[in-house]
């Protein structure tokens, strides 16, 4: 549903997520900005708060019905996780009664039902501006055990569209979802837990290629990381940046469908050098090794655990790492 990020500049980060990628403000005060993209009928999907850190402070899911918020709840107390009810008006703005919990990965996760609605903006195509951001698309995450992670969130009911397996079947990532893409998360193994990026969608690929050209123009190139390119992962087309608080964000099109109810898991070999580039282009070594540090329920930094595999170390290809 959204993201909430700590960011120590809010002047500097609404330069980058409104004017350059094409948000919009649905919310803006003095410590906080809510941003939503084109697409989107709800209140926001990114979260902006101004602190003196800039690191994850939770990410959050919407649940069907009123009911399953309790039903979450119980189901992180049973599992013994830190648990925390939120009432309407003591989170996040325009939000409605939510738990926030700490997951069985160490991440700082929201379940809500109810959240303000905002005007329809699907055809406002005179408001469109930047990269003109649709809607948030994935959370994609740094966790040091992928099995655990796809454990996880399979007994949540995600479905697994594909993933990157050694020779072993060892599990080195994978691509989970619940709406009808490929995923709404997926598990980089690497120290975590982190946010390795938020992914937010465009409807064409001309529109992430402007992306690259509109930071070139105005020399701030640096924020571009990598890309663009074409993932064979997802076949989405993609382009990285860091914002000004170095957060990752995805700017990502055209995956493809698996709402086939008998759709099955893609599996990629860690030797395959089109894994993550369809084009067998390098994969840069701060994308594997640098993400957004997480925090708890009150605000503190989690600690973090080493990978127990570590793809980046897998020498493939034009990667040349390893």
């Amino acid at each position: 549903a959204y993201a909430q990020l700590g960011v120590t500049d809010l002047a500097a980060s609404r330069w980058f997520w409104v004017d350059m990628l094409g948000f919009h403000v649905q919310h803006e005060d003095a410590g906080t900005l809510c941003l939503r993209g084109s697409d989107e009928l709800t209140h926001h999907s990114l979260v902006l708060r101004s602190g003196e850190q800039a690191a994850l402070d939770h990410i959050a899911y919407r649940v069907r019905t009123p009911d399953d918020v309790d039903k979450a709840e119980k189901f992180f107390t049973e599992l013994g996780r830190p648990v925390r009810r939120v009432p309407k008006g003591q989170g996040t703005p325009g939000v409605g009664d939510a738990v926030r919990v700490i997951d069985p990965l160490g991440f700082p996760v929201e379940f809500f039902y109810d959240i303000e609605r905002a005007e329809r903006l699907i055809q406002r195509y005179d408001l469109r501006h930047g990269a003109e951001i649709a809607r948030l698309d994935h959370f994609n995450i740094c966790t040091p055990d992928i099995p655990a992670a796809y454990a996880h969130y399979q007994s949540l009911g995600f479905g697994c569209s594909e993933t990157i397996e050694g020779d072993e079947h060892e599990l080195y990532a994978a691509w989970m979802y619940r709406k009808q893409t490929v995923h709404d998360v997926a598990f980089t193994g690497g120290v975590g837990p982190r946010l390795h990026h938020l992914g937010v969608a465009t409807h064409e690929s001309h529109q992430v290629l402007r992306a690259a050209d509109l930071f070139g123009s105005i020399r701030k190139e640096h924020h571009i990381e990598r890309g663009p390119g074409r993932h064979g992962v997802s076949n989405a087309f993609y382009l990285y940046l860091r914002d000004p608080d170095g957060h990752r964000v995805e700017i990502y099109t055209s995956d493809y469908y698996t709402g086939d109810p008998d759709h099955e898991t893609y599996r990629w070999n860690v030797h395959d050098d089109r894994r993550r580039d369809f084009w067998g282009n390098a994969v840069i070594e701060s994308w594997y090794k640098e993400a957004t540090e997480v925090l708890d329920l009150d605000g503190n930094p989690q600690p973090v655990t080493e990978t127990l595999l570590d793809e980046s170390a897998v020498q493939v290809g034009a990667d040349g790492l390893g």
